[in-house]
């Protein structure tokens, strides 16, 4: 067997187990370290996190960082693409305005495949994240009644740009908000092969349905509280707390784990150390906002949740995670509705399931692509045994 091989058993305690942990294939844009955090196709995300987001997509379809003329031509090309149709908001006017935001998400990645999808992998990969911009403004805006005077959408605009502008909420900072968010998509646009979300869209595509009908189960599958709404649960969180009190934040954290109640924004499956995300989030509010009230709670949450979820010996990592801060810093720019925050995350992550999904489907065995994903259930009290 070579250095590069391995073996792994499965035996019945995998069994029920949700496959953490098993084997099922590679990844070719993300990988994660203990120490370092996601990797995009190689590089330390600390080291891409004020790239423009466009770069960071160019990276994820092409496995490598553009030149100045290639970012160039490739922001052209999201431009050509970047139309959404009229009839889109005509489906949005319809649906509750009491729905969660991510299932007016899906919705509205559903409704852009029925208009149009031309079965070609890369070439809707590419359309939906070049229209999911204005598909997000205008959800926004058509969930919050303000129907009136929605600008023209300006294609040839960044992507951060072009949601802003169609968003034009008052009274807010603007250029700001572009930073923040430009940093928070760049942040979250892929995570391995593994999570839910992701293995959700790529099975669905490995049946051969349209990208757009694989991202909006992708969705779905980040809707849930224990994957990607973690970040609105984390915003709730800290304005539960309400204040920057070292003594007081640690008697509130120390209560919710007498109460049996999770401590949002710390942890991680694979890290143990501080989240690289999480670093790089503490750094672009403290530069741009170190004296709102949010952050001001989650700077000492930083310096106390750690010290005393480090007291039971069973946590292998209590540091921050990419959750902690994107709540407090959406929040200042006038994002006030946590319910929003997962669509960014999920806006983001549209990027690198994308490109996934062209590796595993144009990409791997030589072309080939994975086959259709189908695991093995065992009948209930059948040992493994009797499949040999």
């Amino acid at each position: 067997m070579g250095d590069d091989e391995f073996l792994f058993t499965v035996n019945t305690a995998h069994l029920n187990t949700g496959l953490r942990g098993i084997p099922v294939g590679t990844c070719r844009t993300s990988f994660v370290t203990p120490t370092e955090g996601v990797h995009y196709c190689g590089y330390p995300i600390a080291e891409l996190a004020h790239f423009p987001p466009e770069d960071i997509v160019y990276l994820l379809f092409n496995k490598e960082l553009p030149t100045p003329a290639q970012s160039q031509a490739f922001r052209a090309d999201l431009a050509a693409r970047g139309a959404v149709p009229s009839s889109l908001a005509a489906v949005f006017h319809t649906l509750p305005k009491d729905g969660h935001p991510m299932d007016w998400l899906s919705v509205g990645i559903h409704t852009l495949g029925m208009m149009e999808t031309t079965g070609d992998w890369k070439e809707d990969a590419l359309n939906l994240i070049a229209r999911m911009p204005r598909l997000m403004g205008l959800m926004f805006r058509i969930r919050e009644g303000r129907v009136e005077n929605i600008p023209e959408d300006d294609p040839s605009a960044s992507m951060v740009q072009r949601f802003v502008q169609t968003l034009d909420l008052e009274g807010v900072d603007q250029s700001l908000m572009e930073k923040i968010l430009a940093t928070y998509l760049v942040l979250h646009m892929d995570h391995g092969g593994g999570n839910l979300s992701t293995f959700t869209g790529k099975a669905i595509a490995s049946g051969h349905a349209t990208v757009y009908a694989s991202m909006a189960g992708a969705m779905n599958a980040l809707s849930g509280p224990l994957h990607g709404r973690a970040n609105q649960s984390c915003l709730e969180f800290v304005l539960r707390i309400g204040t920057s009190d070292p003594d007081e934040v640690e008697a509130f954290v120390r209560g919710e784990l007498a109460a049996k109640r999770p401590v949002f924004g710390f942890g991680h499956a694979v890290l143990r150390a501080e989240d690289p995300r999480a670093t790089v989030q503490f750094a672009l509010g403290e530069a741009l906002c170190p004296d709102d009230e949010n952050f001001k709670i989650i700077r000492t949450l930083r310096e106390v949740a750690p010290r005393v979820l480090s007291e039971n010996e069973k946590i292998s990592n209590p540091n921050a995670n990419v959750d902690i801060a994107s709540g407090a810093l959406l929040h200042h720019v006038g994002f006030t509705d946590p319910t929003y925050y997962t669509t960014f995350f999920g806006w983001a992550r549209v990027a690198g399931i994308g490109a996934q999904i062209i590796d595993e489907r144009t990409v791997m065995r030589d072309g080939k692509g994975t086959p259709i994903y189908r695991p093995k259930y065992i009948a209930e009290g059948q040992s493994l045994r009797h499949l040999e």
